[in-house]
């Protein structure tokens, strides 16, 4: 039996449902990075020198980011064996509960070695819980979708991503234009976490209530249990084209959202304030093209936005870079790619969906794209800033424009699923 004979009544409670724990669980994984350089020099020792501090919290940081592949696999498998909506909860839960140990967490001066300990917890805990998060949410959201709206529905993954992101740079820039820096670095880099817990809290009674879209305990009663590795013992050509199809996306995506504006202070010469305004800006836009991209699919098909978003950044990332040399240069050039990485990114959760066959979606798609995600787009952002170091910065760029050609040869051989019955 596939999701498609699963009702559901509510298919906005559902969208809301799945995207009010998506925009929590992305808020607190990058408040993180926005109040590092506040928190760094109370939990680790050696404060007299604050950039290794820093250092020490962005360890940390990467830690939890590969966490991200654990739990896709487990809180995938969790979503398979008992339902979208229970494995949702959990996320949401997860990610509350590492919120609520950063906002009390102690300060190495009250308790020494043990608060590092505790923040690297509180990472794992927020990494396994991210992973998860991608995996429901993902087969949850498109399960969710009233037949053709199945891209429409899955943009809302990253209109959901955008919005948490923004939320936590908004409040922490809030914070340290109203804090003095002593109470911020003392008690206010707390605040953004307790934020999160309560948001969580709210995620969590909205899932609660969700319609169930994966039958999963007439399988249980079937005995149609699937173990833990069973999508990639099942289906090994599957989890090898997730990792094909997120290649791309999620090199782009992580160059254009998180390393484009230490590209133009590094390269353009432009001062940080000025690429933080057009960062704002640039995300603002993209959250606002994700629907447009996923109805966009359900109409022509989800392959012309996979190729023009592919063949656009092979062709276009080194001019659009280029540009980068002034406040109008950089927006304009920043919002270019945020067109083309929404042909990628308001349709990834529909086409990952459209891959996997619903007994085991939700493991098959979390291990493999979060494996993806944390080996090319987790350090794109670091091995740009090395080769940059070592006085080759243009090579990233080849480096981008390489795995583009790779993600539109994979674009171009795929089938075109946008119209076939899911399952």
């Amino acid at each position: 039996m596939g999701e498609q004979s699963v009702r559901v009544r509510r298919p906005g409670r559902q969208l809301v449902a799945a995207s009010i724990g998506n925009a929590v669980e992305w808020y607190d994984w990058y408040a993180y990075t926005f109040l590092a350089v506040y928190f760094s020099t109370q939990i680790f020792p050696n404060t007299a020198d604050p950039v290794q501090g820093l250092l020490n919290a962005f360890a940390v940081f990467a830690v939890g980011f590969f966490m991200r592949p654990v739990g896709g696999l487990l809180l995938g498998w969790v979503a398979d064996r008992v339902g979208r909506r229970n494995a949702l909860t959990l996320t949401i839960l997860l990610m509350g509960g590492g919120s609520l140990l950063m906002a009390v967490l102690p300060t190495y001066a009250q308790v020494g070695a043990l608060s590092p300990i505790l923040l690297v917890v509180a990472r794992l805990v927020q990494g396994l819980s991210i992973g998860g998060e991608f995996a429901a949410s993902t087969t949850f959201l498109v399960e969710s979708a009233p037949p053709g709206r199945r891209g429409l529905f899955s943009s809302f993954q990253y209109v959901s991503t955008t919005i948490g992101q923004l939320i936590a740079s908004g409040l922490s820039a809030v914070l340290a234009s109203t804090l003095a820096k002593p109470d911020m670095t003392a008690w206010g880099w707390r605040i953004p976490f307790v934020v999160g817990a309560v948001i969580a809290l709210v995620g969590f009674w909205i899932r609660r209530t969700a319609d169930e879209t994966h039958p999963a305990q007439e399988q249980l009663a079937a005995g149609n249990r699937p173990p833990l590795f069973a999508a990639l013992q099942r289906y090994p050509r599957q989890s090898l084209l997730i990792v094909g199809v997120t290649i791309a996306g999620t090199i782009t995506y992580y160059t254009w959202t998180t390393y484009v504006p230490t590209y133009a202070q590094l390269n353009g010469g432009l001062d940080p304030a000025t690429t933080l305004v057009v960062g704002t800006i640039a995300l603002a836009v993209f959250a606002v093209l994700q629907p447009l991209g996923g109805m966009l699919s359900d109409r022509y098909g989800r392959k012309p936005l996979l190729l023009g978003f592919a063949g656009g950044f092979a062709l276009l990332v080194i001019p659009l870079l280029a540009a980068m040399t002034s406040f109008t240069g950089m927006l304009l050039a920043q919002v270019a790619g945020m067109v083309l990485l929404t042909g990628y990114t308001s349709i990834a959760a529909a086409l990952n969906a459209e891959i996997v066959p619903g007994e085991v979606r939700a493991s098959g798609i979390g291990f493999p794209y979060s494996l993806t995600v944390a080996l090319f787009g987790g350090t794109a952002p670091y091995l740009a800033t090395l080769l940059k170091d070592l006085g080759h910065p243009e090579w990233f760029l080849y480096y981008v424009v390489l795995l583009s050609v790779l993600g539109f040869v994979v674009y171009l051989r795929l089938p075109e699923t946008a119209h076939r019955p899911l399952d």
